[in-house]
């Protein structure tokens, strides 16, 4: 594992952008050899995002011969809707950068069958090779996409009933009506999310940091879903003064 220590969310956002960059760049994507990345939503890794999109218009960086898999999606929302991980791919980065859509992959929440696109999911991953770094970001339970505190930690892509504590906190999202907010979800697996060569999370706010130093200073434990990583992770963070090392 390897923690490193930022000054500032900017900071985190500019190095985690960077970062991707030179792993693309360095594994040199064409098209008979894609790079694979695994991508999250939430506010954490908008700047991120922001970066990678100014490295594009740059001419620093293309993701033509990129595939990219995020890590879940709600289950019923359309996916036009602003609050669907689709809408928020489209908009933070996809649209603007020369990613081919049918290299984009974002679980169907409105699919008919939603087991069998969990099983398609994970089959499209293997067809691609695996995921080559896959990004995240941690809730204050230490939550990874939604595998929730008591999630199996050698999980696969499926789907899940949310806790009622997500839906409330997910509830600002949703005009602060609890009855807006799916209560179901499909996502990626702990053991989905470990299969990757390599594993980011990305950690800012002060209420991110006792799921950290669960994640860093104690043993594995399904309850703190994140620490299932402690062999295989990056992690840029800044906590707003709060330290660890």
């Amino acid at each position: 594992m390897r923690l490193l220590i930022l000054d500032t969310p900017d900071e985190v956002a500019d190095w985690c952008a960077k970062y991707v960059m030179k792993r693309i760049l360095e594994f040199s994507p064409s098209e008979t050899r894609y790079f694979v990345l695994g991508l999250p939503t939430g506010s954490t890794p908008l700047n991120m995002y922001k970066r990678l999109v100014e490295f594009y218009k740059a001419g620093q960086l293309s993701f033509r011969y990129v595939k990219t898999f995020n890590m879940d999606e709600y289950v019923g929302l359309p996916q036009n809707h602003p609050e669907s991980y689709h809408y928020y791919m489209y908009h933070n980065l996809f649209k603007h950068i020369d990613i081919l859509p049918e290299n984009a992959h974002i679980l169907d929440g409105n699919a008919p069958d939603l087991e069998a696109e969990c099983a398609r999911f994970e089959e499209e991953i293997k067809r691609a090779g695996g995921v080559h770094l896959f990004i995240g970001g941690i809730g204050p339970d230490g939550h990874i996409a939604f595998n929730e505190p008591g999630s199996s930690l050698v999980s696969r892509t499926r789907l899940k009933t949310l806790a009622k504590e997500t839906i409330v906190a997910n509830a600002r999202f949703f005009d602060n009506d609890l009855t807006q907010v799916p209560a179901r979800a499909l996502t990626v697996g702990v053991g989905t999310v470990m299969d990757a060569d390599e594993v980011m999370i990305i950690v800012t706010g002060t209420s991110k940091a006792l799921a950290l130093s669960k994640a860093i200073e104690e043993g594995v434990n399904h309850m703190w879903t994140v620490s299932a990583f402690q062999v295989v992770l990056l992690i840029p963070f800044h906590l707003r003064g709060v330290r660890y090392c």
